[in-house]
C-alpha cells in the first residue's frame, strides 16, 4: 500500500512543478507591477486581475520551456542544483527570445495590448522594457527558489 503523505511529497520534488509555481508567484507579482506600462485605461480591477492572471500562465509555460531546453541541453531535470552560467544563460536567452516574439505579435498583429506612453522600449525591436527585465531577473531567481526548494 502507497503512504499518500509520500506519494505527495514526492509529486512536489518534481522539478517542474517548482519551477511552475515559483514562476506563478514571481510572474504574477511582476505583471500587477507591471500594469501602468501597459495602456489599460478602460479595464475594470477585475478584468485587468484577469488579464495578469492569464499572462502568469503564459509566464509559467515560458518559465517551463526554458527549463525543459536547458534540461535538454545539460541532459539533467536537475541542472538547477549547481548551475551553471550557460544553463542560467539558456534559460534566460530561451525566455527572451519567446517573450519578444510574443510582445511583438501581440502589440502588432495580434493587437492583444499597446504600451502606455511611460513604457521604456528597446530600440529596433520596440519591445518594451518591463517584459525584457522580467525574464533577465526572475529565471534567476526561481532558479534560486527551486534550488532551495527541491533538495
Amino acid at each position: 500500500m502507497l503512504n499518500n503523505s509520500n506519494t505527495s511529497r514526492s509529486w512536489l520534488n518534481l522539478p517542474e512543478i517548482n519551477i511552475a509555481i515559483f514562476a506563478f508567484l514571481l510572474n504574477f507579482f511582476w505583471e500587477v507591477q507591471q500594469m501602468p506600462f501597459f495602456e489599460l485605461s478602460d479595464l475594470s480591477c477585475t478584468q485587468r486581475t484577469i488579464n495578469c492572471t492569464l499572462a502568469t500562465f503564459g509566464d509559467v509555460l515560458i518559465a517551463l520551456t526554458g527549463f525543459w531546453t536547458v534540461a535538454f541541453f545539460s541532459k539533467s531535470r536537475y541542472w538547477f542544483r549547481q548551475p551553471k552560467w550557460w544553463e542560467l544563460s539558456i534559460f534566460i536567452l530561451v525566455s527572451l527570445v519567446i517573450t519578444i516574439v510574443f510582445e511583438k505579435l501581440a502589440t502588432g498583429v495580434l493587437n492583444m495590448w499597446e504600451y502606455a506612453d511611460i513604457m521604456p522600449r528597446l530600440p529596433v525591436l520596440g519591445t518594451g522594457l518591463t517584459p525584457i527585465l522580467q525574464w533577465i531577473i526572475l529565471p534567476l531567481i526561481i532558479v534560486w527558489f527551486v534550488k532551495r526548494q527541491v533538495l
